[in-house]
């Protein structure tokens, strides 16, 4: 079998970019929660989307962030009337393209170069989940926030004289959903972190400083950026 030389979000705008409506959709926006049923799937053209559950407590995690040029296939793939495990929100201004969820499985079935993107769509997703349960099993809240920063750089970073720049606003309660924890745990890390010179924090937006000293902590394997990302 060939490896496919386009990405299954290439293939899927090719495909149904002239069949459906781009859809705008405002900032804080639910696009589907948890147990809903499942009717479309979505193309992330522009914005960017959280995807994550609450605890029955109230407790939000936020499992991913994803920008633009992204799939948001969050259910179990050609089951009968599935529903979702987690939510998906806009956190921004977005546009999306929504397909059926029937004609998309149709069409992944009926098309042997979509069917192999799939595949390797979802098995480099699967790869980034492992990893990143890894980390918050094996290092801990501590770790697990070392993690999140490197992957936020990965995913978001911008190189400057200063360090690298994670161009994505956050706050300190989001950052604490992304790692599961509270928000008076993560600032207390985050302080050590700018004792230490390893970060700074301005305008809702982080600089990392010190990427190796994160890396060291969490004996980093520095996997490829399409496996430690935060999408």
């Amino acid at each position: 079998m060939n490896i496919p030389t386009i990405s299954l979000y290439s293939l899927l705008v090719q495909e149904f970019i002239d069949k459906e409506t781009v859809q705008k959709i405002r900032a804080g926006t639910l696009l589907f929660n948890e147990s809903d049923s499942v009717n479309h799937i979505y193309i992330l053209l522009q914005g960017k989307v959280s995807v994550g559950r609450y605890h029955s407590k109230g407790k939000e995690f936020i499992l991913k962030i994803l920008n633009h040029d992204e799939l948001i296939i969050e259910y179990q793939l050609f089951k009968h009337n599935p529903k979702y495990h987690f939510y998906a929100k806009t956190l921004s201004d977005c546009e999306v393209l929504m397909i059926n969820r029937e004609i998309f499985e149709k069409f992944i079935l009926s098309n042997p170069q979509a069917l192999t993107t799939l595949t390797t769509w979802l098995s480099t997703r699967y790869l980034k989940a492992q990893m990143k349960c890894q980390d918050l099993m094996m290092n801990g809240k501590k770790g697990g926030l070392y993690s999140i920063l490197i992957r936020l750089c990965n995913s978001y970073g911008i190189m400057r004289d200063d360090g690298i720049l994670i161009d994505l606003p956050l706050t300190h309660q989001e950052l604490a959903s992304l790692t599961f924890s509270t928000r008076e745990v993560v600032l207390r890390m985050l302080k050590e972190l700018r004792d230490k010179n390893v970060i700074s924090y301005d305008q809702l937006k982080f600089t990392v400083k010190n990427l190796s000293y994160l890396k060291e902590e969490v004996d980093c394997q520095n996997c490829p950026y399409e496996i430690c990302g935060l999408n």
